[in-house]
């Protein structure tokens, strides 16, 4: 069974829809800071989501049997389109990803509905830098399956910034131990603003990267890292 709701910020649940397999939730209701969709799944499920039509859907993986995603407010929304999450008309879609989904090769990393902050869902980016602590920067933007890298102001150019630090460092978390064999970066190519990393650190592969619009990608064979499920990416 698959619940989706909205709730308010006074934790009321004003809008609710449940399905055994696909659930989808429409309703009308301005949002408000501090309100949330919380979808609710058997611990440990594989879900595809939509958690709002300006976000676009994508796999997660939920642990607890919760999902609890917080409306973005204020300068949150800058990594978003203009008009995302605006008007009164919203819909929430989730389905169960089947057997044949879960154990294909595929981006593990992509979560266009990933948050700032602690998550109770993955993929989760985080870092121990962002630029001026600005949304535009924050880490989750390496995962939000928007790839357009030709500028660095404003949607749809938003990146992780480093802030200038050689220490800094990026962290993908799966929330389970997953089977990698390649990794591929699309690094930010607003030339001549933009400039190089002339070398970067992963758990597993390590690769170089050049000024390059496409993806940049380090290949090794398949690994399972034991633990936590967690890959950082270091300048």
């Amino acid at each position: 069974m698959i619940k989706a709701e909205y709730i308010s910020a006074s934790g009321a649940a004003l809008f609710a829809s449940s399905h055994e397999t696909e659930v989808r939730l429409a309703f009308e209701a301005e949002y408000e800071p501090g309100c949330a969709v919380v979808l609710t799944c058997e611990p440990g499920a594989h879900l595809y989501v939509q958690t709002d039509a300006s976000i676009l859907p994508g796999e997660v993986y939920v642990p607890g049997g919760v999902m609890t995603w917080r409306v973005p407010f204020g300068s949150e929304r800058d990594a978003y389109p203009p008009a995302a999450f605006a008007g009164a008309r919203h819909i929430v879609t989730a389905r169960a990803m089947t057997a044949d989904e879960i154990y294909a090769r595929r981006n593990l990393a992509r979560n266009p509905a990933d948050l700032r902050g602690e998550t109770d869902f993955f993929p989760h980016a985080s870092a121990n830098v962002e630029t001026r602590g600005e949304a535009l920067f924050a880490a989750r933007n390496v995962i939000d399956g928007c790839l357009f890298n030709s500028g660095h102001w404003g949607w749809p150019y938003q990146s992780w910034g480093i802030g200038g630090r050689d220490d800094a460092c990026c962290t993908l978390d799966f929330g389970r131990c997953v089977e990698i064999d390649e990794m591929a970066l699309t690094l930010r190519a607003d030339f001549p603003h933009d400039d190089c990393w002339a070398a970067s650190s992963l758990t597993a592969p390590t690769a170089s990267t050049s000024g390059s619009e496409g993806p940049q990608s380090a290949s090794s064979s398949p690994q399972a890292p034991a633990g936590s499920g967690k890959f950082a990416l270091r300048g």
